[in-house]
């Protein structure tokens, strides 16, 4: 069997160790930007370059996508369709709006070229050691047609569902991600009121999480409906809210006696329980 010609498009950050990674690809690599930098990069390693998006979709079974946002997706999309060859897959690995994977495929379609979205997560060090989590959306037949080079940039790659899984699962990690800078900017003030180290409480902050698994930790059942009280996880979760609770209200106290506003912590002690699973407290018990 032949194998797939790899194609790869948007060579900033994380593209340009993502496509590092596919040099030395039995197809064969061929990569644009439109900056010559790293390109010509990728081509001393072993990569060929493209003139253009029509050209490198004409040179490819599996054109990569990775670009800033929806607008420069489309426009790739719509740049490689008119030459591309029957079969092709175009895997969006840009985060991206809900709605744009369909709307890509739609406009692929006509083409008999065929869509799948792939976000990543990992950032640019886990693009250049091969450990992203790729989450994708698409058929069964597209998906399993980019395995094996997905299995190159990441160490975990997930069939999220049919086309548009992976971008909402992306926004999804990515919503838990960026809420949780928002709290971290929450305990940096506390810690800064009461004379701390930020730099060491980051420190601790990354160890534990490291050993903990961090706010994944709590992610193991698949539903998020009550808990029944004979479940196993029941306890284990009742721990955890219990000891949450405690943490948060000495926390939220700390912050009154500070004059330091904390209104995630807040947020946090009255979903915690829910959140878990849990039913509330007796509305008494909050701070």
């Amino acid at each position: 069997m032949t194998a797939l010609r790899l194609g790869f498009v948007g060579l900033g950050q994380i593209g340009l160790p993502m496509a590092k990674r596919l040099v030395g690809w039995p197809g064969g690599l061929t990569v644009h930007d439109v900056v010559e930098e790293p390109v010509a990069e990728l081509v001393a390693s072993g990569a060929f370059a493209a003139t253009d998006v029509a050209d490198l979709a004409r040179r490819c079974d599996v054109l990569s996508v990775m670009v800033r946002d929806d607008d420069q997706v489309r426009a790739v999309l719509h740049a490689a369709l008119p030459s591309a060859a029957p079969g092709l897959v175009v895997a969006v690995h840009s985060t991206v709006a809900p709605t744009t994977p369909a709307e890509l495929a739609e406009a692929a379609a006509p083409y008999d070229v065929a869509v799948v979205d792939a976000p990543v997560s990992g950032g640019a060090m886990g693009a250049a050691d091969g450990t992203l989590a790729l989450m994708v959306g698409g058929s069964d037949a597209d998906v399993e047609r980019c395995r094996e080079p997905f299995a190159l940039l990441g160490s975990t790659v997930v069939h999220a569902g049919p086309l548009g899984a992976g971008t909402r699962m992306k926004l999804a990690r990515n919503l838990m991600h960026f809420v949780a800078f928002t709290a971290a900017s929450e305990a940096q003030r506390l810690a800064a009121a009461s004379g701390l180290d930020l730099r060491a409480l980051g420190e601790v902050v990354r160890h534990t999480d490291a050993v903990t698994g961090g706010p994944g930790a709590i992610m193991h059942r698949d539903t998020v409906a009550p808990i029944e009280p004979d479940d196993f996880w029941y306890g284990v979760m009742d721990h955890v809210r219990s000891l949450g609770e405690k943490d948060l209200d000495l926390a939220i106290g700390l912050a009154d006696e500070l004059g330091v506003d904390v209104p995630l912590a807040r947020l946090a002690r009255t979903g915690l329980a829910p959140g878990l699973g849990l039913p509330p407290r007796p509305e008494g018990d909050l701070p």
